[in-house]
């Protein structure tokens, strides 16, 4: 079994009767990255979160931006699926990011309801949960984990 194929057992095996394949951590994900140029990072934050707090740096060709939602507001991007398509293919694997792992999910279920065939989502998002003080970043995600971000 490859590296590749060993992680998204281990994905797969986090599902709790999903709509999509399952969950990677974010080192997972990042690891997933260096293997195989057919995995795509999909970050679902809002262009603002992008610009003001950060995002992952990795290859251009292993990332696209496809906002779940619209700020101000928080409005329903209603064209998801239709910007998802001129960012990705229905065969490619699929991780879903967004801020704590919550809109990932719902990311990655739509997708997977579309024709997506790999969908997975990234536990812990970009900044994580927040911890008792209500801070991001302290308990896991993306920059908790030390992996590669680019700052606002």
């Amino acid at each position: 079994m490859s590296k590749i194929d060993e992680i998204l057992a281990q994905a797969r095996s986090r599902s709790r009767d999903w709509a999509y394949e399952g969950a990677v951590t974010p080192q997972e994900a990042y690891e997933l990255i260096g293997l195989e140029n057919a995995v795509k990072i999909i970050d679902v934050r809002t262009n603002a979160e992008r610009d003001w707090v950060g995002r992952v740096a990795i290859p251009d060709a292993q990332h696209g931006a496809v906002q779940w939602s619209t700020y101000p507001g928080g409005v329903a991007n209603h064209a998801f699926i239709e910007q998802l398509n001129s960012v990705a293919r229905k065969d490619q694997v699929l991780l879903f990011l967004c801020r704590s792992g919550v809109r990932s999910r719902g990311a990655a279920t739509l997708a997977s309801e579309h024709g997506y065939q790999h969908c997975f989502d990234i536990l812990g998002g970009f900044e994580g949960e927040k911890d008792e003080h209500g801070h991001r970043k302290n308990l896991n995600g993306w920059c908790h984990d030390g992996l590669p971000w680019l700052g606002a």
